[in-house]
């Protein structure tokens, strides 16, 4: 099993930057992944995916909405992954999830990711 915790969520003026950390823990050193993805769900919209980060070759994707704003990354050891959020928008206000997929698909099929952590509250006031 992997535990996921997510942290560095607050509350920011459109404009700011904050970083989010999901830090990763349990059975990390025998379990393989596939994708490391943050999503994002806002009241009364369906949940999204924001930003994934490929475990072979470390290529990054992002959502159309958030790109050139966001940057994934994760630390060497592959145990702590960040998103890096700037020129922050009302409309990125939602909560903030961190996830590992242990299987082969589409990076941001929120269905096929296996762990998941409880999440990060970022809200951006205008």
């Amino acid at each position: 099993q992997v535990q996921l915790v997510e942290s560095g969520g607050a509350s920011v003026q459109a404009g700011g930057s904050l970083t989010l950390s999901c830090a990763a823990s349990g059975d990390i050193s025998s379990s393989h992944w596939i994708w490391m993805g943050w999503f994002r769900k806002a009241p009364g919209k369906e949940r999204e995916g924001v930003a994934a980060i490929a475990k072979v070759g470390g290529n990054s994707y992002y959502a159309d909405s958030v790109k050139g704003r966001f940057t994934i990354s994760q630390n060497i050891a592959e145990t702590t992954v960040y998103l890096h959020m700037n020129s922050l928008k009302p409309e990125d206000t939602a909560m903030y999830y961190c996830a590992r997929s242990v299987e082969r698909h589409p990076w941001n099929k929120d269905d096929q990711y296996k762990y998941w952590g409880q999440g990060t509250q970022v809200t951006v006031s205008s």
